[in-house]
């Protein structure tokens, strides 16, 4: 099967300082995370062909859209690109069927409104679509630029901040039908963010930015594993994401268990089936570390594992210390002291103590 990732390689002095290399296959979700000023919408309007940049190769599978050494840059409507902007860009005067015919000029005119119809029952707005954008909520004005943005047909999908504008609560619903559309239309999908509840809800892969250079690019687990990226570490905490599948659900003890990697951990959650996939973060300040298993306590998960990495910054009052238990990596902010107490180096035996309300589990179409 042919090759259908996109990949990209960014360098530039200005106006905004670039320096990144990386890949996105169909079906993964890479987010693009950093402060504002970072670079992260440039990389994506260099990838859409609406920005130049100095020095750099964007190709998506076979076809090459950029290639400053060969003087190769196509035009933004000749790459299959769905952009879902910040602001949404709908079309005031348009309807929600209209505005996403807009993106329907390759096919034949009479097939426009009854793809368009499609679309919009893809995201499920089947009865909005004779409404304007002043019309609609800023949810379903998002899931009408969703919407069109797949009316291109895209060999790849590109979303810049698209929940910035709508409250949690819907915030949460929208997160959930872009990780249904993952599923559904195996494309590579790039996710601009400066919120870490989009990276633990949505992607696969992440690529952290700090002032337009890629400070590390990986798998979401890897990264989020990892003891020495102390941006994260200031920006939102560190703490270790994995993918889980729900196993023997405990309502009576408001309890389930959950399956990671050879663990199995116990997490406070009366509704979550047993089979359900979730994602699960532990944040490296609730977990404790111990030398032997304790007795007598009010905590569910005691966790055998071995140090693998200490990472104490001068920087930083704690220490970070990443164990592996099981298939998983886990990380445990400690004080100097505990480290000295315990004797915590590479390749110590220990145990991990994690209380079940430390560990937020988020519901998740992943597989």
């Amino acid at each position: 099967m042919a090759d259908r990732s996109i990949s990209v390689r960014l360098h530039q002095a200005s106006p905004i300082p670039l320096d990144l290399d990386f890949t996105c296959a169909p079906g993964d979700v890479l987010a693009i995370f950093g402060p504002s000023g970072s670079g992260k919408t440039t990389i994506l309007r260099s990838i859409a062909g609406l920005h130049r940049p100095a020095q750099g190769v964007v190709r998506s599978g076979a076809q090459t859209w950029t290639d400053t050494s060969a003087g190769v840059f196509a035009p933004p409507h000749q790459r299959a690109v769905g952009f879902v902007f910040q602001e949404y860009a709908l079309f005031p005067h348009l309807t929600a069927a209209g505005n996403v015919m807009t993106a329907l000029g390759h096919r034949p005119r009479a097939e426009r409104r009854v793809r368009a119809e499609q679309l919009l029952a893809q995201v499920h707005l089947s009865s909005h679509a004779d409404r304007r954008p002043a019309e609609l909520s800023g949810g379903e004005r998002q899931r009408v630029a969703v919407a069109r943005a797949l009316a291109r047909e895209p060999a790849v999908l590109l979303l810049d901040e698209p929940f910035a504008a709508v409250d949690r609560d819907v915030r949460r619903r929208l997160q959930d039908e872009i990780d249904g559309l993952r599923q559904t239309i195996d494309v590579p999908m790039i996710l601009v963010t400066h919120d870490f509840d989009d990276v633990v809800r949505l992607a696969t892969h992440l690529l952290i930015l700090e002032k337009g250079r890629a400070v590390a690019w990986g798998t979401l687990e890897e990264l989020t594993s990892r003891p020495d990226l102390p941006w994260v570490r200031t920006a939102v905490g560190l703490g270790s994401v994995f993918d889980a599948v729900v196993g023997r659900s405990l309502p009576s003890r408001g309890l389930v268990e959950l399956n990671i990697g050879g663990a199995t951990l116990l997490a406070s959650d009366r509704t979550l089936a047993s089979g359900t996939a979730v994602r699960v973060r532990i944040p490296a300040r609730e977990v404790i570390l111990a030398n032997r298993p304790p007795e007598g306590i009010s905590l569910h998960n005691t966790l055998a594992g071995v140090v693998t990495e200490v990472h104490a910054d001068a920087a930083f009052e704690h220490v970070i210390v990443q164990l592996a238990v099981g298939e998983i990596q886990l990380l445990a902010e400690v004080t100097r002291d505990a480290v000295a107490t315990l004797g915590i180096a590479s390749g110590l035996p220990i145990h991990a103590l994690i209380k079940s309300v430390s560990i937020d589990v988020v519901h998740s179409h992943a597989t």
